[in-house]
Order: C-alpha cells, then sequence, then structure tokens
C-alpha cells in the first residue's frame, strides 16, 4: 500500500470516533471489573447486546468503506479487502485450544 490521503465527512469521523471512544472505555472498565471480580463473561455479553455493539462497528466499517470505494480503484479495494480477510476471527480453527 502507497501512503494515500483519504477524505471522509467530518460529522462520520465525528459519530465513528464516539463510538469507538465508547466501545474503549467501558471495555476497560470492564476488564478491571473482571479482575477484581465484579464482572463475568455474561456482563461482557450484556454490554455488546445492550450497546447495540455489533451494529456500531458495522457502520463504522461502512463509513471507510465507502469513502474508500469512492477514492481508491478497484484494484486497491481489493488489496484492502484481502488484507482485512486476513484478520483473526473469533471461531476460527486457529483459535480453538
Amino acid at each position: 500500500m502507497t501512503s494515500r490521503e483519504i477524505r471522509i465527512p467530518l460529522d462520520e469521523v465525528v459519530t465513528v470516533l464516539r463510538d469507538l471512544n465508547e466501545f474503549v472505555v467501558s471495555l476497560d472498565r470492564l476488564g478491571s471489573r473482571m479482575a477484581s471480580g465484579t464482572a463475568d463473561e455474561h456482563t461482557i455479553g450484556t454490554f455488546v447486546l445492550d450497546w447495540d455493539v455489533a451494529r456500531r462497528l458495522s457502520r463504522a466499517r461502512r463509513f471507510l468503506d465507502v469513502a474508500l470505494d469512492a477514492q481508491l480503484s478497484e484494484e486497491e479495494n481489493a488489496e484492502i479487502d484481502a488484507l482485512c480477510d486476513e484478520g483473526r476471527f473469533y471461531g476460527d480453527e486457529s483459535e480453538r485450544c
């Protein structure tokens, strides 16, 4: 990948940053509670469902995807998609004990 700038509308960036900040701070607090014994896996599951984490993260990904699709070539977008497919995903064989 070459170094390129991608333009994204400020209101969309602010929405994504607010969501990410809420998730990072909340997950840090949940981790602290788990370490102290006042929270468990159920608490994290409840947070993920009640705070609509999957939908909000999907929306953040969509903002970025739309900006990339509009400003990069098909080949560049395909390269980015391939890099994203290399991620670690919960439930993959490599995650099992």
